[in-house]
């Protein structure tokens, strides 16, 4: 099949999806790459050609559609027979497949950390004036990372890179305080990326900085720089109460749902929220119970953050359930006037009314399941899957009551509504 053919074809297709409402899947043809190849031969039938027309995805989009891949692979092959079963009784079908990757460099791109982002977190360490090596001394922080006494020293009097640094950093204090970010020895800036992501766990490790909140704080900076580039510290472990860090790269699962949420956060103005956003992204797969109480915490912060901007007083003695009927009834999440005529009338109701029973049911969860109960020794926990689950309902939930308040703000702000009424009742 000819390009300009296929592409009138698909033009077809893509019109046909758009008219039955499909849009997703109509964006779907629109975007991405298409080809036609000839699949097989039917002498059976009459002579009838087998052809597949292939529609390229990226890997992620191909992961991110899942069980539905088939589903829509079907939708697009039967809008294929619509456009051509006048012209032609030859078989074609649509199929997803995955677009090649062009890197040559992917086995490298894994593991590695862009050098802007290293700069970017010296940076901050210097803006900061922090002192990298902690309560340690210079020798004393390297050597916890490197093998000083092989590698060689700058000064000739001294035979390795432990002597040299212990006599200008400890004897005489002649070097500047952040030589080691750009010492050719230790390669921070161009060398191997879990070198660099070592030296950045050392720095917040208690023995080197005991102070919980200063460790912290830096590892909130570290991960504003790492996130973006795939890579992450977390805690690993407690020493003597005190956290320890390691590094890893970022789980994709579930990294969907927090961008929901971080775009729904950003919408509301509610920075108070991001801190139990970072806690859902880092306690799904090492903190199951801490997820799922985040998730409730995070569905009570949005729902008090918009009855606050719509002027809707929550008292200290409301529950979770008490401020959901509070905004339910504040948004009309259950819209009046869908007409039992309409198609799916009572379907489209049920899903409303269970998505606001949501929040008491996480609430059950947390109670039974999540942080912040004492437990016995016989207790068991639920698994990262079910925090997933939590985590997702949560942010479904979320994303929905947030763009429900900007639609009732774009159409009926809370502010005309009260003028309105107010103005009623003075005639």
């Amino acid at each position: 099949m000819e390009s300009p053919q296929l592409e009138e074809i698909l033009a077809t297709v893509h019109a046909l999806l758009l008219e039955e409402g499909m849009s997703e899947v109509a964006d779907l043809v629109r975007d991405n790459n298409c080809c036609a190849r000839q699949t097989g031969y039917d002498n059976w039938n009459g002579g009838i050609e087998i052809w597949e027309v292939l529609i390229e995805v990226s890997p992620r989009e191909l992961v991110h559609l899942g069980p539905r891949k088939s589903q829509i692979e079907e939708q697009i092959s039967a809008r294929l027979k619509m456009v051509l079963e006048r012209e032609t009784e030859n078989w074609y079908s649509a199929k997803i497949v995955p677009a090649r990757v062009k890197r040559s460099n992917w086995r490298e791109e894994g593991n590695d950390l862009p050098r802007q982002t290293r700069i970017n977190i010296l940076d901050g360490l210097r803006l900061e004036d922090t002192t990298w090596h902690g309560e340690l001394n210079e020798v004393e922080f390297l050597s916890r990372i490197f093998d000083l006494q092989a590698l060689p020293s700058y000064d000739i009097r001294y035979k390795d890179a432990a002597s040299d640094i212990w006599q200008h950093c400890i004897n005489n204090e002649d070097w500047e305080r952040n030589w080691v970010f750009t010492d050719e020895r230790f390669n921070l800036l161009d060398g191997p990326a879990d070198t660099f992501l070592r030296f950045l766990c050392e720095m917040v490790h208690p023995v080197a900085r005991p102070s919980r909140s200063e460790a912290f704080k830096l590892v909130s900076h570290f991960n504003d720089q790492l996130h973006p580039a795939g890579w992450e510290i977390r805690e690993e472990e407690r020493i003597a109460g005190r956290p320890r860090f390691a590094y890893c790269q970022v789980a994709h699962r579930g990294s969907h749902a927090v961008s929901r949420a971080k775009t729904v956060a950003d919408a509301l103005d509610a920075g108070w929220m991001a801190k139990e956003i970072e806690r859902l992204e880092n306690a799904v797969d090492r903190d199951p119970a801490l997820a799922i109480g985040t998730a409730k915490d995070l569905v009570e912060s949005c729902c008090k953050t918009i009855l606050s901007k719509r002027s809707v007083l929550v008292s200290k003695s409301d529950d979770l359930g008490d401020i959901t009927k509070k905004l339910t009834k504040e948004l009309r999440l259950v819209p009046e006037g869908i007409t039992d005529e309409a198609k799916g009338a009572e379907a489209i109701r049920l899903i409303l009314r269970n998505l606001t029973q949501l929040t008491s049911n996480l609430a059950r969860i947390r109670g039974l399941y999540g942080s912040g109960h004492g437990r016995d020794g016989q207790h068991r926990g639920l698994q990262p899957r079910h925090a997933r689950l939590a985590v997702t309902s949560a942010v479904a939930f979320i994303d929905f009551v947030s763009e429900t308040y900007r639609y009732r703000e774009s159409t009926h702000p809370k502010e005309d509504v009260d003028s309105k009424e107010e103005v009623k009742g003075t005639t």
